[in-house]
């Protein structure tokens, strides 16, 4: 299989956690265009990133930056956003309003559509309900494929079920999968289900928040938010053997330690989906198209990763 990389695009926007400033746009612009130039194939968004006033921010940018590309460069990527199932968005119209504004935000680019979080936990009819509204809505002519994010195995197969009595399928599951990602065991039995169903499994938040690019050797002084800074400091001490033996790798391969963490995603036929601001960091991680880990290098990242305090799960994904 083909190896891929995606773009993800949740800082875009986002104050609280990634200190977004409006600034920063044109450097955005130049960093989707080198994606899509170093081939990457997914720009994922969702119509919940953007803190505040800046709600929609990212789908926003993402549609005025596809607007300057030429169509023969966006025939090679696909554009997906996902729809958050919030409690009012109910009903099997619940999605209606949200898919008609990413639409719109997105200037009519739109190629996956995929539903947030799984609500099996609290409301597992909404979750139903709205993925039969997807449904509707390809039947009434609009053209994109099905997708989810945070689901469990179980609740994937009961999915693939439902949709397979509206003759549809899932095409995408995106989970949080990473060296430090919670339910590992869990997320590699999802991949199972993913593989023997043909839907593609991408791995969110590689870098885990960008823990795995922190050289142990360096105090992290960094301006980050608050949020980043207490995250980095509590996983500080309990990940320094991993990011140790990452930094061992990167240097006998000359490339870099993100290289190391994205392409332990690689390394298991999972399709990375990395958050980047900056067109010299797509430069960097565009490499992993190039090079592979071997079965040690995998061995000792996964060994050094054992005894790792995990980042906490998405609360709402569902078993």
């Amino acid at each position: 299989m083909k190896k891929k990389i995606g773009l993800g695009t949740w800082a875009w926007g986002n104050e609280l956690f990634w200190k977004y400033n409006q600034n920063s746009d044109k450097e955005l612009r130049d960093t989707l265009q080198e994606a899509i130039k170093r081939g990457f194939s997914i720009i994922d968004t969702a119509d919940s990133y953007g803190t505040g006033k800046f709600s929609g921010r990212s789908e926003q940018l993402l549609g005025n930056f596809l607007s300057e590309i030429p169509k023969s460069q966006k025939r090679k990527i696909q554009i997906a956003t996902k729809l958050a199932p919030y409690p009012w968005r109910i009903g099997k119209k619940g999605f209606i309003k949200p898919f008609f504004s990413s639409l719109e935000r997105l200037q009519n680019e739109l190629d996956i559509v995929q539903l947030h979080w799984s609500t099996a936990k609290y409301n597992p009819l909404q979750e139903v309900q709205l993925l039969e509204n997807l449904s509707d809505l390809i039947n009434e002519g609009y053209h994109f494929k099905i997708g989810l994010s945070n689901v469990g195995p179980k609740r994937l197969q009961k999915l693939i079920q439902f949709l397979g009595t509206k003759n549809k399928v899932i095409s995408y599951v995106q989970v949080q999968f990473s060296l430090l990602s919670p339910d590992i065991k869990k997320q590699r039995i999802l991949k199972r289900v993913c593989e023997q169903n043909n839907i593609k499994f991408i791995a969110y938040s590689p870098l885990s928040f960008g823990i795995l690019c922190q050289d142990p050797s360096f105090i992290n002084k960094t301006k980050k938010s608050f949020l980043r800074n207490s995250i980095f400091k509590a996983y500080d001490h309990s990940t320094l053997e991993l990011r140790e033996t990452i930094k061992k790798i990167a240097k006998s391969r000359s490339v870099s330690m993100a290289q190391v963490a994205v392409n332990w995603c690689s390394y298991q036929g999972a399709i990375p989906l990395v958050g980047l601001r900056r067109k010299s960091h797509v430069v960097d991680i565009a490499q992993v198209l190039k090079w592979d880990l071997n079965k040690d290098e995998y061995e000792r990242l996964e060994d050094s990763a054992k005894n790792c305090k995990k980042l906490p799960g998405n609360p709402f994904s569902s078993n």
